[in-house]
């Protein structure tokens, strides 16, 4: 078994700029396993007080966050690369708003739930629905949205009674410190919150094989596919939320400046680098030139750049390793006939990692970049004549995280929108659902399994647990107990012909069967 002893180091830099920002101390399988024994211990007691306890616990990260929220925001913006107003608007501020619905909310979802009678036969039979933490949860999170994602799985895991192990991201080291710093600001029981630094490589099997009851990953496709096959070992639960390519939608009858300005909010904030962002646009021909001009105009009004003043719209890309993604997607593109229709360039005099607004036409899905999650500032457009072709293109994916139409016409958009195969749809809007507390975030197809946020990710943290109550006292046993008797056998026909008979006159013979064998159900065996 590996040393506790920590050595090893990751260190961030900032991504704009290349200064280093801080070390942070690796852990060892040895150290999982140690808080995975805490945690264990930690969380009867903390699954025992009432949920109103808890969210009073809970509720104090909301003041730390309040506080600080300068100071995080900048850590953020240094150890990701996005602008201080993403880092405010998208992180934190959706972080906060998110802790108050489910302070708000969590006793009503985790209270009993009384279910009616299926049949009048079991008149006597009540049951409720008793929802029942997990245990210990883990939260595995990535680079993109180091703050909000992890943030809101973590609140909602304490809120349902579960003790959580929470590994950031080895590319943003500093905000995982900074998110742990908040949640540790509540004053939780030892044992109820553990931080690991691990390497992403190894903490999925570690997670896994330390008994982890239920794991929250988000990363990429391959790495989920690899988890839930390790998972399966254990029938161990996971959720798995795992990127997107996805489609928005504009129809003849859009308001056409107001796509273009969600498609350059949703396509290139954050640098392109988020899951649920737009990737592939496919416009009405009959207005494609018209929103292609409000398009390029945007485009090339994008000011690139590291933040220094709030007056930057896009920052820096998280990682090299993603930047060399992103340029091997437009490279396929043009090899295979693509143009680059607008696009603005970073200023020649900075360094670090940015990389130029882009949009392509002339683009068809034999490209990566319409097939594949290209996660970075590049969108493909396409335009189509009707609007079933739109749809189709919009489903040739094998992902289907989010999607949007764009209409005047809600009915009409919402009519489209059902017939997209992803988790998310929003009309006349893209990239803002994950920030909406009440809304359930996950995809169809290989976007993922299972569900954050909302009352459905609520339910996510927790087991139901049915619990069925006999109210008479005085009946001694079923009367289709042993021992077992050929009235026995007349009386259950009895009970299906009494309520599914043919007839009243198979309905008043069944009874007599059933009323034959009913006295046994007073009647004890000893």
């Amino acid at each position: 078994m590996k040393s506790s002893l920590k050595t090893e180091k990751t260190i961030s830099f900032n991504p704009a700029t290349g200064e280093k920002i801080g070390e942070f101390y690796v852990d060892s399988i040895e150290n999982l396993q140690r808080a995975m024994e805490i945690a264990r211990k930690a969380q009867p007691a903390w699954g025992a007080l009432p949920v109103k306890k808890r969210v009073r616990y809970i509720k104090k990260m909301r003041a730390y966050l309040i506080d600080n929220l300068d100071e995080i925001a900048e850590v953020i913006f240094r150890d990701n690369g996005k602008t201080r107003i993403e880092a405010l608007g998208t992180e934190l501020l959706a972080g906060a708003m998110a802790l108050t619905y489910y302070c708000k909310k969590a006793p009503g979802f985790l209270k009993d739930r009384n279910l009616g009678t299926g049949n009048i036969m079991f008149i006597n039979k009540r049951s409720r629905i008793a929802r029942v933490p997990f245990g210990v949860v883990g939260i595995i999170s990535p680079w993109n949205y180091p703050f909000a994602i992890p943030f809101s799985e973590i609140v909602m895991a304490l809120l349902a009674g579960n003790v959580v192990i929470f590994k950031a991201a080895s590319e943003t080291q500093a905000v995982g410190h900074a998110l742990k710093k908040c949640v540790e600001s509540a004053g939780l029981p030892a044992g109820v919150f553990s931080y690991i630094n691990m390497p992403g490589s190894v903490a999925g099997d570690a997670f896994l094989d330390s008994g982890i009851d239920k794991l929250f990953f988000t990363g990429s496709v391959p790495v989920g596919k690899y988890l839930m096959k390790k998972a399966a070992e254990t029938l161990t639960p996971v959720s798995l939320e795992l990127g997107g390519n996805d489609a928005m939608i504009v129809c003849e009858d859009a308001d056409l400046k107001r796509a273009a300005a969600g498609a350059i909010w949703a396509g290139f904030g954050n640098s392109g680098q988020s899951c649920g962002g737009v990737e592939r646009i496919y416009v009405q021909r009959k207005v494609y030139n018209e929103f292609m001009g409000y398009l390029k105009t945007g485009i090339e009004s994008m000011r690139i750049g590291y933040d220094t003043d709030f007056e930057v719209d896009m920052g820096a890309m998280a990682t090299k390793r993603q930047m060399d993604a992103v340029n091997a997607h437009i490279n396929d593109a043009l090899k295979k006939g693509a143009k680059i229709f607008a696009q603005k360039n970073p200023p020649s005099n900075i360094e670090g990692q940015f990389l130029p607004c882009t949009v392509l036409t002339d683009v068809n899905h034999d490209m990566l970049v319409m097939r594949d999650e290209t996660f970075g500032p590049v969108v493909g457009v396409m335009p189509y004549d009707k609007i079933e072709e739109a749809i189709d293109l919009a489903n040739d994916s094998n992902l289907g995280l989010t999607g949007s139409v764009w209409s005047k016409k809600h009915g009409k958009a919402i009519k489209i929108a059902r017939k997209i195969r992803a988790g998310a749809m929003t009309i006349n809007d893209h990239l803002m659902s994950h920030g909406l507390a009440e809304t359930p975030w996950g995809g169809f197809k290989e976007s993922g399994i299972g569900r954050t946020h909302g009352d459905i990710g609520f339910a996510e943290m927790t087991e139901p647990q049915v619990i069925v109550n006999d109210i008479l006292p005085f009946v001694r046993k079923n009367f289709w107990w042993q021992p077992y008797t050929p009235t026995v056998y007349q009386g259950l026909k009895g009970v299906a012909e009494v309520l599914y008979g043919k007839g009243i006159f198979a309905r008043i013979k069944g009874t007599l069967k059933l009323l034959k064998a009913f006295p046994r159900t007073f009647k004890s065996n000893y």
